[in-house]
């Protein structure tokens, strides 16, 4: 029977499972950016606010190290999502 925990949303914006996650931990991605890059979690219109916390916390678990050992994801601008027009305009 498949692990239902597995099959759990952990990024809705690219719909990246935990599975998924996992999966790529266990191969040696062992931080956020790491993760991103192979599975664009974080990359979504959220830009990681809903699954980064998420991920570390993962990252923690399965390779066993303190949550403060885990390198987070870096922050790129735009923070926040924002309308391409408003970048266009100038931002008026």
């Amino acid at each position: 029977m498949p692990d239902k925990e597995n099959d759990i949303i952990v990024c809705r914006c690219e719909e990246i499972t935990l599975g998924e996650i996992r999966g790529w931990i266990d191969r040696g991605c062992d931080t956020v950016g790491e993760i991103k890059r192979v599975l664009r979690a974080g990359m979504g219109p959220c830009q990681g606010r809903g699954c980064q916390d998420i991920i570390m916390r993962e990252i923690s678990r399965r390779l066993n190290i303190p949550l403060d050992q885990v390198e987070a994801g870096t922050v790129r601008p735009p923070v926040k999502p924002i309308k391409i027009g408003l970048l266009a305009d100038g931002g008026e």
